[in-house]
């Protein structure tokens, strides 16, 4: 464990990203060997540093004191989501063929959406992970409304 790089904040709030996984060692293989996270806590909870940003993992459980009623599981259905991690990138041509070489299995390559760029893949517990590039929007163009609002 390294402590200086633990997500503690001096002041204010820091963002960390928490995903209930099926198998800690599997994730954390995959949000360090593809994405090329840090690990900073192997387990209990294991905490990866993903650029600016961390990833906190641990194994599903019930209830406990502080969330009565409330249990962590990993999505049942994938085809089903109602949040997911978001990556901005520099480069998402080279991101792409980097991280499928690594063994990333993407859902469709990059797509250019007018706006931005992007693709998506899963992590090993069905996680969906957009991966984009900021494109058309530093020129003021829109992305297309979404699919079925008007």
């Amino acid at each position: 464990m390294n402590i200086d790089e633990l997500p503690v904040p001096e002041s204010g709030l820091l963002v960390t990203h928490f995903l209930t996984v099926r198998d800690v060692v599997r994730s954390r293989a995959f949000y360090t060997g593809i994405l090329g996270g840090t690990v900073v806590m192997e387990e209990n909870p294991c905490m990866i540093r993903l650029a600016n940003s961390w990833i906190i993992m641990n194994p599903g459980g019930g209830p406990t004191p502080d969330k009565p009623g409330i249990t962590l599981r990993p999505p049942d259905d994938i085809s089903t989501q109602s949040s997911f991690l978001n990556l901005r990138v520099a480069d998402i041509d080279l991101c792409y063929r980097e991280w499928t070489a690594k063994g990333a299995e993407f859902v469709t390559p990059p797509i250019d959406r007018k706006a931005e760029v992007r693709c998506y893949l899963r992590d090993p517990d069905g996680y969906l992970i957009e991966v984009g590039q900021t494109t058309g929007i530093l020129k003021g163009i829109l992305a297309d409304p979404p699919a079925g609002t008007g």
